[in-house]
């Protein structure tokens, strides 16, 4: 009896694949479709021999948005979804209503494109910029631009999020909502259900993962109704501490450096999780093999507190001379000042046959498949040494780190 009662208890941790206080992820197809498509190599035949082991949640995996690949961002379906795939960290990129409330949303002016405002005329009518239908014949586009700020927290619970998309050649409202790319999906992009920064936090308890909130740059001028920069970096954070979220549950994002030292310095609990996303490849003489064009340098930003430096992923890569892809000097100049990487975002581009993109623009000479995906995460996570990716689709790098038996936590 007892070995029957012990049988069915190994059985059990198994199954659910706690033995180690794992969570179980359900990874689908299309990580070995990726797998599929890559050329024969070491690499493809360890990962195709991972297809039936048991998949973990890991916060090497990050959901950007959730889950934009196939649900509408920064939405609870989207972020459920991202979570189920294994996501360890989900990502509310917040900015602010009209009364000053905190919301998940990539930019504070996207509702537009993200939200279906402009089908509600009452709200459309508070948009910074009305509608206009296109001009086919003399090429001027369809416009828009709906913001946040444009209208209370309560109006804007009453939207339905949607891919984020338009149809800048549409003469009507319904033309211009519908402009998804075909390598998306509007199958799931029914009645998307919004959230603020606050049911962000409760639904992230409840699954049980990791939070990294983006602070927005505001696209109005601040102060804004007598709020300054500084009172919304802190009320983003005082939310957390209101939800009874541990600070190291929390891993703070902004492009703005001021915002991250804020932080840093304000806020010592948060100070070694806050994220510098590393957005100076505008600059025009960027360039992440030569060091003279990203200042301040590395060794300046680790001085001033900066623990983690997040760039996307084409600033980590480069090519050697037999077409290998390999780390940059960014990357290697960024380890050596002992910061750590995160990079953004795989699974953000169309289809890789044409060389990839903007995510992969240093190494675009090599990228012609949907399979260098996996060969650019494995060179980001072995030579690079990132500790996490952000990703529109979870599952490809859960299936990844499972396989390579990545950590479950960072």
């Amino acid at each position: 009896m007892k070995a029957f009662v012990l049988l069915i208890l190994i059985s059990a941790l198994s199954g659910c694949n706690m033995a180690n206080n794992y969570i179980t992820a359900k990874v689908g197809t299309r990580p070995l479709y990726l797998i599929d498509e890559m050329k024969p190599s070491a690499l493809k035949t360890a990962l195709t021999e991972c297809e039936n082991i048991n998949f973990y949640r890991t916060d090497f995996s990050i959901g950007h948005r959730g889950a934009p690949m196939q649900y509408p961002e920064h939405t609870k379906e989207s972020y459920s979804a991202a979570a189920r795939m294994g996501a360890g960290i989900l990502e509310c990129d917040v900015t602010f209503t009209k009364d000053k409330e905190l919301v998940c949303r990539h930019s504070q002016c996207d509702l537009h494109t993200t939200t279906n405002i402009l089908a509600i005329p009452e709200l459309a009518a508070k948009c910074s910029v009305p509608f206009t239908p296109a001009e086919p014949n003399n090429g001027i586009p369809a416009t828009a631009k709906c913001c946040t700020s444009d209208i209370s927290l309560a109006e804007f619970l009453t939207l339905d999020g949607k891919m984020d998309a338009a149809n800048t050649e549409a003469t009507s409202v319904s033309e211009y909502l519908k402009g998804t790319p075909s390598w998306r999906t509007d199958l799931y992009a029914t009645s998307g259900t919004l959230m603020t920064h606050k049911q962000s936090i409760a639904l992230f308890k409840e699954l049980g993962v990791k939070m990294t909130p983006e602070l927005k740059s505001p696209e109005v001028s601040m102060p804004f109704k007598g709020m300054t920069q500084s009172q919304y970096a802190q009320k983003m954070l005082d939310e957390y501490t209101q939800m009874g979220v541990p600070a190291e549950r929390v891993y703070p994002q902004s492009f703005n450096l001021e915002d991250v030292k804020y932080w840093i310095n304000s806020n010592p609990e948060f100070a070694n999780k806050s994220i510098y996303l590393d957005g100076r490849d505008s600059d025009a003489d960027f360039d992440p093999n030569t060091a003279s064009t990203w200042q301040p340098s590395m060794v300046e930003l680790a001085n001033d507190g900066v623990k983690i430096i997040a760039p996307p992923i084409w600033m980590l890569i480069t090519t050697d001379k037999n077409a290998n892809i390999i780390p940059s000097r960014y990357a290697l100049e960024a380890k050596t000042a002992g910061l750590d990487i995160i990079a953004w975002s795989l699974e953000r581009s169309g289809p890789l046959n044409n060389g990839g993109g903007y995510y992969y623009q240093s190494v675009a000479d090599v990228i012609n498949n949907d399979g260098k995906m996996m060969e650019v995460l494995d060179v980001l996570a072995q030579q690079v040494g990132i500790i996490g990716i952000f990703s529109d689709w979870p599952a490809t790098v859960s299936y990844y780190a499972s396989c390579k038996k990545m950590p479950v936590s960072i």
